[in-house]
């Protein structure tokens, strides 16, 4: 492997004023919240959860039925969650990237893709439609080779994909270099079909979206348990329930409310570094004025990406799983995280020494052992999830709704006649159980990182299983 495993000196010097807050979060134009539930109520559809999965599940349906009366409840407050604190990077896929959907459903990967493509192009269209400014732009992503044998696996998969149809682009040093300079990457393989956001402002736009056409919203109010009584849903909240005809749960890494959710989601813990502004010097140092979203190929990736006032996000490698599904605040500060994470960087930019980080923060990500969302329902088809995201959900949240309204009102679409929508991941095994793989996949994928990406027995076990871990 080529990054460091022990930070310098001077990394953790750029980190010494750092604020936990998520850069994203830190910005004056975050909405006031919407009170909290304080009176029974009752309503045709409820949705518990206001990050990317609730909000356009709300937007969705309030546009397919204006008279259809929603109403969003949420723990804390919109975007507060992942959809607040991930890296703003928009895909295509639905299925975890194109090796990954290949991989676990062959036959209906071209239409998987072209569900995606198009996902992604109502999504820029609702942008359009209630002007949600986000920093939105169509630039691609390029995953970069760090060693050698990356750039054969990309030779594979280009020629792979041009099988179905799929066009990837495969970028050799000298041309990766006049869009990004740095010493460590040898090439790289891009996709068009991608872009970037700012990730809370996507979902703030949403939220108004959905207020705007009528959707109640209840902030600082969480869903304490899910009770079926004849033919409704009830939810219990601190002050006050709520009767529901029908139920979406959209709570992504967070504890669920259905005890089966727990055995194909566990919380794991990514960590993301943004800088101070680039000079112009700095910037031309570099180069990547183009703001083409970028992660290394390791196993142990880094993704980052630059933001509208000049910043650069740089986010990843560590992907960290605590005991029993830990999950809480309590974990988003990690110091030997972010120590390492600036090491990396400088290794990557070393142009930029001396360039100081402004924000570090941390946010648990859905991880299922497929990689990309499930869905599943609960209370007799009343009740209906989407989870398993595995860190690349800002565009396939809004599939995973569509399909959440599929199960819901009990609709027969393309979508729900897909392998991958009727199926779901392998459970993780119960503790110790858990954790002994998690990190046993964890520390052989690292070993994988040093070794020319050469597998293990154990890597080999888990993908014959179809088992996996990932961020």
């Amino acid at each position: 492997m080529i990054y460091s495993s022990t930070p310098s000196s001077k990394a953790k010097q750029a980190i010494a004023d750092v604020s936990h807050i998520p850069f994203w979060l830190d910005d004056p134009a975050k909405p006031n919240p919407e009170p909290p539930l304080t009176q029974n109520s009752s309503t045709d559809l409820l949705i518990i959860g206001a990050g990317y999965t609730g909000l356009w599940t709300a937007l969705l349906a309030k546009e397919a039925d204006p008279n259809r009366d929603i109403l969003i409840l949420e723990a804390g407050e919109s975007a507060i969650g992942a959809s607040g604190r991930n890296g703003g990077f928009m895909d295509a896929s639905i299925t975890h990237g194109f090796v990954n959907g290949q991989a676990r459903w062959p036959h209906e990967i071209q239409t998987l893709h072209a569900l995606g493509v198009k996902n992604l192009a109502e999504i820029e269209t609702t942008l359009a439609r209630y002007n949600i400014e986000c920093d939105h732009q169509r630039t691609g992503d390029i995953d970069l080779a760090t060693e050698a044998h990356m750039l054969a696996d990309f030779h594979k998969t280009i020629a792979l994909a041009q099988q179905y149809g799929i066009k990837f682009q495969f970028l050799d040093r000298d041309q990766l270099q006049s869009i990004v300079k740095s010493p460590l990457f040898l090439g790289g393989i891009k996709s068009a079909e991608a872009a970037i956001v700012n990730p809370a402002q996507l979902a703030w736009g949403l939220r108004k979206a959905c207020l705007d056409l009528g959707v109640r919203l209840y902030e600082q109010t969480p869903v304490t348990k899910l009770i079926e009584e004849n033919d409704k849903v009830i939810a219990h909240t601190p002050h006050a329930k709520v009767r529901a005809n029908k139920v979406a749960l959209a709570t992504n890494a967070f504890p669920p409310l259905l005890k089966r959710i727990s055995h194909y989601v566990v919380p794991v813990y990514d960590y993301v570094l943004t800088t101070e502004p680039l000079t112009v010097a700095q910037r031309d140092s570099i180069g990547w004025h183009g703001r083409e979203g970028l992660s290394d190929a390791s196993n142990q990736f880094h993704y980052f990406r630059t933001t509208a006032d000049g910043r650069i996000l740089w986010g990843g490698f560590d992907a960290i799983y605590y005991w029993n599904n830990g999950f809480g605040s309590h974990l988003e500060n990690r110091p030997a995280s972010f120590a390492l994470l600036a090491d990396h960087f400088f290794q990557a930019f070393p142009a930029l020494e001396g360039l100081r980080f402004t924000h570090a923060w941390g946010g648990a990500i859905d991880t299922c052992s497929r990689f990309s969302p499930f869905w599943g329902s609960a209370h007799r088809g009343k009740t209906a999830y989407a989870m398993g995201y595995t860190g690349l959900g800002v565009g396939a949240t809004r599939f995973g709704a569509q399909v959440i309204l599929d199960i819901l009102d009990n609709r027969k679409t393309e979508r729900t006649e897909l392998e991958m929508v009727r199926t779901k991941p392998l459970p993780f095994p119960p503790e110790p159980l858990r954790s002994i793989g998690i990190n046993l996949s964890r520390w052989s994928l690292a070993r994988a990182d040093n070794h020319g990406g050469e597998e293990n027995l154990w890597l080999k076990l888990m993908d014959r299983m179809g088992l996996g871990f990932d961020s």
